[in-house]
């Protein structure tokens, strides 16, 4: 199973730049590049209200669930 982070698409919708996101959200740029490229292993909840009250968005449109037929301990 995958978990897609959808955020560069949301930044587009809203035309908002990556530094500009960290700062209103209160990220580190690195940190939202991580999460943006699909790297991260986790989010807290905070920092994902945080995206979506800046984005004005819903997580659901941030995170989508895409069924790959594996498992995350294969």
């Amino acid at each position: 199973m995958s978990i897609v982070v959808n955020l560069d698409v949301m930044m587009a919708k809203r035309k908002i730049a990556a530094g500009d996101l960290a700062n209103k959200v209160g990220i580190t740029p690195a940190n939202l590049s991580i999460l943006k490229n699909q790297k991260a292993k986790a989010i807290r909840f905070s920092t994902l209200n945080d995206i979506c009250l800046a984005l004005d968005c819903q997580p659901g449109d941030i995170l989508e669930f895409v069924n790959d037929g594996k498992s995350d301990e294969e």
